[in-house]
């Protein structure tokens, strides 16, 4: 994708030695961070929300806990589903803004430079959180088995508050930075004939 933008901005070369590339990249390298933050802040605000729906569920409901009546799933389901739909929109906004903003400011150079810098950055974190998340979601599994005290112990106290953090890290915020980068580079391919004819906004960081 990034080789597509280069030939459809009809870009040669990019030059580290821009001041305005090397903000765009430094721009681009600071965003995976910022939307994998967003990402995990979401999945703990939507599982607060399921956790207190099902809290009064079970204080409406005595039956539920003494297995004589059903809970309701459905509500549960519709909770996940809305939560996930709106703690979204703030990061595709910015996966879908940059691009624009970038390119605006710093031109079609600046924004090469921002799309090298996330999928630098992408790729790194995409990797780290698949495997650290694993290793939590694992350790847990593993002491659960039996190891180090079981279930109950100190040990399975902290692998279970170190899931909690690798169940986002592998499920969510780890495959949402190849959705950022493709995001970003379709966005920013589809500007690129556009931007090619404009002067950037702060094409002073050029000369």
């Amino acid at each position: 994708m990034i080789v597509a933008f280069a030939e459809a901005a009809g870009l040669d070369a990019i030059s580290l030695l821009q001041p305005g590339v090397l903000v765009a990249l430094l721009i681009g390298a600071m965003l995976p961070y910022y939307f994998t933050a967003l990402t995990i802040r979401s999945v703990g605000r939507a599982a607060n929300k399921m956790i207190e729906h099902v809290r009064e569920q079970f204080k409406n409901d005595p039956g539920i806990l003494a297995g004589t009546s059903k809970p309701n799933y459905t509500e549960c389901v519709d909770i996940s589903t809305r939560a996930a739909l709106k703690e979204m929109i703030a990061p595709g906004c910015i996966a879908i803004a940059s691009p624009i903003v970038t390119g605006l400011l710093l031109g079609t150079e600046g924004l090469g430079g921002m799309l090298l810098g996330g999928l630098v950055s992408s790729i790194m974190l995409a990797v780290f959180m698949a495997n650290a998340g694993g290793a939590w979601d694992n350790a847990k599994k593993y002491i659960e088995s039996g190891e180090h005290g079981g279930k109950g112990s100190d040990a399975h106290k902290a692998a279970v508050t170190g899931d909690t953090v690798g169940d986002p890290f592998k499920d969510t915020a780890g495959p949402a930075m190849d959705i950022l980068i493709k995001l970003m580079s379709v966005i920013s391919l589809i500007l690129a004939p556009v931007l090619a004819q404009m002067t950037p906004l702060l094409s002073f960081l050029f000369k």
